[in-house]
């Protein structure tokens, strides 16, 4: 395809600026979001096995409700029940709550023992997977513009910035796209091999990226679209409200739990209930918010649907998952958040998200570090500007990745220290993160990255020994081994750690022995020249 120069030139330009400005913050939004296809998996795993209360049988639910609303008055206005095996039975907030990162969220938890008598305890909730879900949505930014994350308004931006990148660069690949999209020039050099790989992985899950970056933007600015909409809608509500009631309820007036059970079977045929939410159920707005899964449907998030209702009267006020033929909006809606979220094809839909967000989180990285090279070869010496963005790259995209691990790392130890594990997790994770930065440009993008690549491999590893330690350690076992979840979360460090030593060594290698003028390049280690006779050194 013949694509006149001064056009392809342009967009080239395109792509690189655009590319540069948004892929820092970037890079975390997809490191982190790659990880939070399993952020409900990660905090059970930190969690200690006596923390989670045994499950009961379906049909000694409402004994069990009976008994916890009789006693405690806040479980009287609400609760959760929950049938997944892995959770307590029954759970409702003592302290703390609300939307975002809880790190002060207590929580009561209650089962029946088997001579139906009622067993409580009070825990900390742990946090650690909606602190990998708040650097997804936040990139680490902190602040508020009215209501709204500062950090999404930002990574918002990023997206727009970002499918931009991705268009622009389709263009100008266009014409060696045929020849080259397999390719992977080893031989021709470091440089070569970095750009093919970039191109290769950017063409491939194109598709993938351009999904993220239009959802992205529609959920940094939402407010601003519906307040475009209101424009035409003029006073006329954009959705409709329910009606206040003056009837008061209480909780002594609930169905039985087999009777919302058989209400969801026959408004949302193939769905299970995963946890049933009870919200005000002593004043006149109560709600019942039912997660409901079913894996051959696309779902609004891959923890599932969701649908409000009254929990006296049945009544839905909202559902997530298509139970009425007539509504176009809400399946619209939801479509987008489970293109985002991987809300299709199970566990298989999660784990295809995760590599391909991992797999986005290299594109910006390796755009970057492309980026810097080719300046270094028109320029053929190392300005300071290609000397702090190489700092700024390598202690931003290695630093938080660092940060992410150290906190998983800490999460089994903070539990042992008796400390308030959510504080820490914060006090972690932005430690990590900014002495990362500061050590990068202390030491140089080449040597920092060094480091900081076997620094993560140690990281990664020490997650299964600490694991593995607990578990044999009598004294020390507050974890029950809990096979899959426990095992995966291992394995896939196991993985993590030989990957960065391996990026350790190569990345060792090349500064050693690669290009003189790289950015990435260090001085040679001088040894002495020695001439050896038997026993007998002679310098």
């Amino acid at each position: 395809m013949k694509v006149r120069g001064d056009i392809l030139r342009t967009y080239q330009s395109i792509h690189t600026w655009t590319g540069i400005i948004a892929g820092l913050v970037l890079f975390i939004g997809f490191y982190a979001g790659s990880l939070s296809m399993f952020e409900d998996e990660l905090s059970y795993w930190a969690t200690p096995s006596s923390y989670h209360l045994p499950q009961v049988p379906v049909e000694k639910l409402d004994t069990l409700i009976k008994k916890t609303s009789s006693i405690f008055e806040k479980a009287q206005q609400g609760f959760t029940i929950n049938f997944n095996d892995q959770l307590s039975p029954l759970t409702w907030t003592e302290e703390g709550g609300g939307r975002g990162l809880k790190l002060n969220h207590i929580v009561n938890h209650a089962t029946l023992s088997e001579q139906n008598e009622l067993i409580t305890q009070v825990n900390l909730t742990n946090e650690l997977g909606d602190l990998i879900d708040t650097l997804h949505r936040t990139a680490g930014i902190v602040g508020k513009i009215g209501h709204e994350d500062l950090g999404v308004l930002i990574l918002g931006v990023a997206a727009i910035l970002y499918f931009l990148a991705l268009v622009s660069g389709v263009i100008f690949l266009l014409p060696t796209l045929a020849k080259s999209f397999f390719a992977l020039r080893e031989n021709k050099g470091a440089n070569r091999f970095w750009l093919d790989s970039h191109n290769l992985i950017g063409i491939i899950s194109l598709p993938f990226h351009l999904i993220i970056s239009m959802t992205v933007v529609v959920f940094a600015f939402h407010d601003a679209f519906y307040g475009g909409l209101s424009l035409a809608y003029g006073e006329k509500a954009l959705f409709e409200r329910p009606e206040e009631s003056s009837i008061v309820y209480s909780v002594d007036q609930l169905p039985p739990i087999a009777d919302y059970l058989e209400k969801i079977e026959k408004i949302a045929d193939g769905y299970h209930i995963e946890s049933m939410v009870f919200s005000g159920l002593t004043s006149s707005r109560p709600s019942l918010g039912i997660t409901v899964i079913n894996h051959q449907e696309m779902m609004r998030n891959y923890t599932g649907d969701l649908i409000f209702m009254n929990p006296y009267t049945y009544e839905v006020n909202f559902s997530s998952a298509k139970i009425n033929e007539k509504d176009v909006y809400t399946p619209l809606v939801a479509s987008f958040f489970s293109l985002h979220f991987g809300g299709y094809a199970g566990d298989f839909g999660r784990w295809i998200y995760f590599i391909m967000g991992l797999l986005g989180a290299f594109l910006f990285y390796s755009g970057n570090l492309i980026w810097l090279e080719k300046r270094r070869q028109k320029q053929n010496v190392q300005t300071k500007p290609n000397k702090f963005m190489a700092s700024l790259t390598i202690g931003i995209c290695l630093g938080s990745i660092l940060a992410v691990v150290n906190t998983l790392l800490a999460s089994k130890w903070l539990y042992l220290m008796g400390m308030q594990i959510n504080n820490y997790y914060l006090t972690c994770y932005y430690l990590t993160f900014f002495v990362a930065i500061i050590y990068s440009f202390y030491r140089g993008a080449a040597k920092s990255a060094i480091h900081l690549l076997y620094t993560i491999s140690l990281a990664c590893l020490l997650i299964p020994l600490t694991s593995l330690l607990l578990n044999i350690v009598p004294d020390l076992a507050l974890w029950e081994p809990r096979a899959l979840t426990s095992f995966t979360v291992e394995f896939i460090a196991l993985i993590f750690a030989g990957f960065f030593y391996f990026g350790a060594l190569k990345t060792k290698y090349r500064a050693y022995h690669g290009e003189r003028n790289s950015i990435w390049a260090l001085p040679m280690i001088k040894v002495p020249e020695t001439i050896s006779c038997k026993n007998v050194v002679i310098e």
